[in-house]
């Protein structure tokens, strides 16, 4: 017992310390960020240079689904290219710039290079698809209310703060849970039960855990901590990868919204996507 409580305290100060410091400056950097210039340039650029801005609007927005959803709103309202917008949607909640240095910090750079590289070249592709199969006309006419573009212009430290402890009152309990998760994993599971069960090159784990990933509600700021337990303790990195994609890009709360603006059969094509990409990205891992 002792052993997963002194594994909890270490976990959790070093991720609050880390997530506290990186969303301070990630969000005093976005009074710099011209919102309304970036949706102008989405919507009237080449399709791939439409995409890469999408990508890094990704990268600077908020990652929760709450944030993502009210944005892909605005960018549909706005009559952005809808391969562009569904880019976005797809990226938002796997790319985060403070997700990923805490990911480079704990899992390696390796690992964070190859998880943004695969992640970008799938959300890219499944937008571009689904523009190509004709699923814009499966949105349905929707209207944003009370929603506007952040006001933030230069150097406001006191609103960055602000806003970093607003964030942290919704982020933290699931700091904390992936924190217990895994220094229970630490210190009650036995290495060689994870190795035997979980680990080795059995490919039906990656698609597995990309299903298992798909209706739970996970941040990838929880499950990063759970990860790296379960990799030291044997599990394979494919699987892990797929059911880290998964939990963040499809969960019940999202889908939930996603209702309200898609029609069903965009609504599961989108769960099939994130299915897809996380499997794949699962066994391209493996490659690692």
């Amino acid at each position: 017992m002792s052993e997963i409580l002194s594994s909890f305290f270490s976990i959790a100060f070093e991720l609050t310390a880390l997530f506290v410091g990186i969303t301070f400056v990630i969000h005093l950097l976005q009074g710099f960020i011209p919102y309304e210039r970036m949706e102008a340039l989405m919507d009237r650029s080449h399709p791939l240079v439409s995409a890469s801005i999408a990508i890094g609007f990704a990268f600077v927005t908020p990652f929760c689904s709450c944030s993502t959803i009210p944005m892909v709103v605005n960018l549909l309202r706005n009559h952005v290219k809808f391969s562009t917008v569904m880019i976005f949607l797809f990226a938002s909640p796997v790319l985060d710039l403070t997700i990923l240095t805490l990911m480079t910090a704990i899992l390696g750079w390796k690992v964070a290079l190859a998880y943004t590289i695969l992640t970008v070249s799938f959300s890219v592709l499944i937008g571009f698809l689904l523009h190509a199969l004709g699923f814009e006309k499966q949105l349905k006419n929707v209207m944003v209310e009370n929603y506007a573009h952040p006001d933030k212009r230069g150097w406001n430290i006191g609103q960055a703060w602000r806003e970093t402890l607003t964030l942290m009152k919704t982020v933290f309990p699931f700091l904390m849970i992936g924190a217990a998760i895994g220094a229970v994993i630490h210190g009650a599971v036995p290495t060689e039960w994870i190795a035997t069960y979980f680990g080795g090159d059995q490919w039906w784990m990656v698609p597995l855990a990309a299903i298992i990933g798909i209706p739970l509600y996970i941040r990838l700021a929880a499950m990063i901590p759970v990860s790296n337990i379960l990799i030291a303790k044997g599990m394979a990195l494919g699987p892990v990868m797929a059911l880290m994609i998964a939990s963040a890009g499809a969960s019940l709360p999202e889908v939930t919204l996603l209702h309200s603006i898609f029609k069903k059969k965009l609504v599961y094509t989108f769960v099939g996507s994130v299915l897809v990409m996380s499997t794949m990205s699962g066994f391209l891992f493996y490659l690692i």
